[in-house]
């Protein structure tokens, strides 16, 4: 079997890398064993961090809708179990985005709640 030179490959191989750790600070914006080790977790932290954001979304409407919902004189957990009485299903984060940048479109859904 004929040899087989690496050197391209190699070199492609650190290049992206490198290319993946620009911005990063110190040493790990240009050595390759340090940067090989940021990149990997940067990569881990991102890839739980995007399923974390909707955790803490969903945890925000919640806050939005209760602080909506308190200035009607009812709680979070009262508004959504008569919302599912009334058999009415909007969606946390419609609702939130209606507390926030439509407050009467949202106490016309209050009223028709209670």
């Amino acid at each position: 079997m004929p040899r087989v030179k690496r050197g391209t490959t190699h070199v492609k191989k650190r290049r992206k890398v490198l290319k993946q750790a620009k911005g990063y600070k110190w040493g790990r914006k240009k050595l390759i064993k340090l940067a090989k080790t940021a990149t990997t977790k940067a990569g881990a932290h991102s890839y739980r961090d995007r399923k974390n954001k909707k955790r803490t979304r969903r945890s925000l409407w919640h806050i939005k809708i209760n602080a909506a919902v308190r200035q009607h004189d009812l709680s979070y957990s009262k508004f959504i179990k008569l919302l599912k009485d009334k058999k009415i299903e909007i969606d946390r984060k419609i609702l939130a985005d209606l507390a926030e940048k439509e407050p009467k479109v949202f106490e016309a859904i209050v009223k028709i709640v209670k």
